[in-house]
């Protein structure tokens, strides 16, 4: 329990102090949104509005940096993200809500086919090493340092533009209103299946690397060699006793992964134009957005953070060691 509460209380103090340069960030910024916004929007909004969009946006000039920080924290607290300058007056929440779910599906479901597969192939040549599985290493090692962008550009040139197998952006057919039938889910897999191949081949090496080498180490552990010493089958060793141990790593790293499913694909989605949080992100930055800014990268930080937190209570579960006062 003690050792629950000091990683939650250290997280707590994490986020708060994410959340105070969240705020502190996009003030520091040069340039007015409130006029650029005004600009942007001439004849449509009177000129006379200006104090009243300060104060709505939380950027009144006569209130202390304090002040506005309070406000910051009280909006946040009620859920309320602030009003976008770019959708204006669409909320942010709206905003980050309708993206959160095209990047957690489609990021999601590549990183969890990764992680199995990639788990899957190390224990098997982890365990048979010094054969011809070892030949694999090269290539994973290869892909491994490629950057996921770059193969993003590879596959689109190739299945894209040469092949015409796949379109090269967007995340489903824009003819279509997005509905919960079986054409439009077709198309949004449709739409998905380039970019989630390219994130399963940039990311899969990683996850077979990191298996092949816990399974070497475990594998001459003394209780390895017991357990064959006892005339288990080849396979109760392999499941039961090397890959359960050597997993352990691999499912920290995992919930790691998963915490960055969230922000983590930014390039990927700007190469695909894919609706994304890390496209709405890219989008924000190029218009001055900054209440969307804000409410992006609160959203990644937040999922980081659980991520960690989850994966540090997730490896204590598995090895009681960690639990250990120091």
């Amino acid at each position: 329990m003690r050792f629950v509460l000091r990683r939650a209380a250290f997280y707590l103090f994490t986020a708060w102090a994410a959340i105070t340069i969240n705020f502190v960030v996009p003030r520091l910024l040069p340039g007015d949104p409130v006029t650029a916004l005004m600009g942007r929007m001439q004849g449509r909004i009177d000129s006379n509005a200006e104090q009243s969009l300060r104060v709505l946006f939380g950027l009144d000039q006569d209130m202390s940096l304090w002040d506005q920080y309070v406000q910051y924290w009280r909006m946040l607290l009620h859920g309320d993200l602030g009003l976008s300058f770019t959708h204006f007056p669409t909320p942010v929440a709206e905003i980050v809500t309708q993206a959160l779910p095209w990047t957690v599906g489609l990021v999601g479901i590549a990183t969890i086919i990764a992680f199995l597969l990639g788990t899957a192939v190390g224990t098997g040549i982890g365990w048979r090493r010094g054969t011809w599985a070892d030949s694999l290493l090269p290539i994973t090692t290869f892909f491994s340092a490629v950057p996921y962008f770059w193969l993003g550009l590879i596959a689109i040139a190739v299945f894209a533009v040469n092949l015409g197998w796949f379109p090269s952006n967007g995340s489903y057919d824009r003819g279509m209103v997005p509905s919960l039938s079986w054409e439009f889910v077709g198309s949004v897999i449709y739409y998905g299946t380039l970019p989630a191949l390219t994130i399963v081949v940039s990311s899969i090496s990683g996850w077979i690397l990191g298996m092949r080498n816990m399974m070497v180490t475990v594998s001459s552990e003394d209780f390895v060699t017991v357990a064959h010493a006892k005339g288990l089958p080849a396979r109760a060793v392999v499941v039961g006793y090397a890959a359960r141990n050597a997993i352990l790593p691999q499912v920290s790293s995992f919930a790691l992964a998963l915490g960055f499913v969230v922000g983590g694909t930014l390039v990927m989605e700007m190469v695909f134009s894919y609706q994304g949080i890390g496209y709405t992100l890219y989008q924000a930055v190029s218009t001055h957005d900054y209440p969307l800014m804000q409410g992006c990268f609160l959203v990644i930080t937040l999922s980081v953070l659980v991520a960690n937190l989850v994966a540090d209570l997730a490896y204590a579960a598995l090895d009681p060691r960690t639990r250990q006062e120091g």
